[in-house]
């Protein structure tokens, strides 16, 4: 009798545990999909619609916390998977569900995306601003490929350095503002790069109009850039930077019971 209550109860916890992980992915994927078509209609540009650089990086900005502050707390709202790579290479959390991370990042690109282009007119998606279509990110035509992947790898790095701050033990208190802080640092890498190679930082972000609208010039820059950022930024940032609060206590301690030892000989 009492196996079978043990086991009715394990069954019970895994089943809860697949329901969350489910949930937890359908969030992502949710995000994602709002990240593009939230950001991607505040990019459109035409003769009917006014815009510019500076609200295409402040509209992506705030879209970044917007999701974060619906999905943050179910997800974490990666939105990205640079940002879930570097979460991998911290140990947040696990291969498999950092694989179905990326499927649902990648899903729900392609979903809002493709949501967007159903309910506005054509004139809005392609213009003489937007030739190739609203959101396709390319290099400008003054850079070479290589430039362009530079940029997309510091720039993202840079975005990385912010997450890996955010997930450091030291910063466990302080985390109420962190949409805002994430928001703002979108728009000002946005705003730095923006105009030569559209800040991506994002391969799922590039990837669903580049599908969309079958534009593919240098697309591999948005996937080998962003993702070598986020490789060598979270490495970096993890095994030079990173300290857990316990070890900062022995830290402390240590060097508190050597300045009573000075004392104490003085």
């Amino acid at each position: 009798m009492a196996n079978t209550s043990t086991s009715r109860s394990t069954c019970w916890l895994l089943q809860r545990r697949q329901l969350n992980n489910i949930s937890i992915v359908f969030a992502e994927l949710i995000a994602t999909a709002m990240l593009m078509f939230l950001g991607c209609m505040g990019c459109i540009q035409n003769s009917f619609f006014t815009n510019g650089h500076f609200q295409c990086a402040l509209n992506f900005g705030f879209v970044v916390l917007i999701c974060i502050q619906c999905f943050g707390c179910v997800c974490g709202a990666h939105l990205n998977p640079a940002v879930t790579l570097a979460n991998y290479i911290y140990n947040m959390i696990s291969l498999p569900m950092a694989v179905a991370y990326f499927f649902a990042q990648m899903l729900g690109a392609f979903i809002g995306y493709g949501l967007l282009k159903a309910i506005m007119p054509e004139s809005a998606i392609f213009s003489t601003d937007t030739p190739s279509g609203v959101c396709v990110t390319s290099v400008h035509s003054s850079l070479t490929g290589l430039q362009g992947v530079v940029i997309e790898f510091l720039i993202t790095s840079a975005l990385i350095a912010i997450c890996c701050g955010v997930w450091d033990p030291r910063n466990a208190k302080f985390q109420d503002s962190v949409g805002v802080r994430f928001g703002l640092a979108i728009s000002c890498l946005s705003l730095t790069a923006g105009q030569f190679t559209g800040a991506s930082m994002n391969p799922a972000r590039s990837f669903a109009p580049a599908l969309w609208n079958g534009a593919w010039e240098n697309h591999w820059i948005y996937w080998v850039g962003p993702m070598a950022g986020a490789l060598v930024s979270s490495l970096i940032y993890k095994y030079a930077f990173r300290r857990g609060v316990e070890e900062l206590e022995e830290q402390e301690s240590t060097m508190s019971t050597k300045r009573t030892a000075e004392q104490e000989f003085a």
